[in-house]
């Protein structure tokens, strides 16, 4: 008699069923089709660990975006005046600023402000 290993084999079906908890229609109760349903739904949870990333910094941009233009400047000015100034900030804690602590963030406008005027004065020092 042929041993079919059927104790694991079971094991192995009931554990995908019990991970297709939630889904729908037969991709709930049928090893077939719960086990490409789970290869789907992992395949798009690996993909979209990585857009959660890009989407968040894109949402932290505009935010920073916005608070610097209602300062009368822009965003690329800015971080370049945070760049030449060495201030390590990242855009998550600049967008947390920028939305809840509108002095600190007044502040850190002025800081890139200063360290660009001394970057504009510096390259006609070294241009004349």
């Amino acid at each position: 008699m042929r041993a079919t290993n059927g104790p694991a084999s079971r094991k192995r079906r009931i554990r995908t069923i019990k991970a297709a908890k939630g889904f729908r229609m037969r991709r709930s109760k049928l090893y077939r089709y719960a086990a490409d349903a789970l290869d789907h739904g992992r395949q798009y949870a690996f993909r979209d660990r990585k857009v959660k990333k890009r989407t968040f910094r894109a949402l932290w941009q505009v935010r920073i975006n916005a608070a610097t233009r209602a300062a009368g400047m822009t965003y690329s000015r800015f971080m370049e005046g945070l760049k030449a100034a060495q201030v390590g900030l990242d855009r998550k804690v600049l967008s947390d600023l920028a939305a809840t602590d509108s002095v600190a963030f007044a502040e850190l406008i002025a800081i890139a402000r200063k360290a660009l005027e001394g970057k504009t004065a510096q390259a006609t020092v070294a241009a004349a």
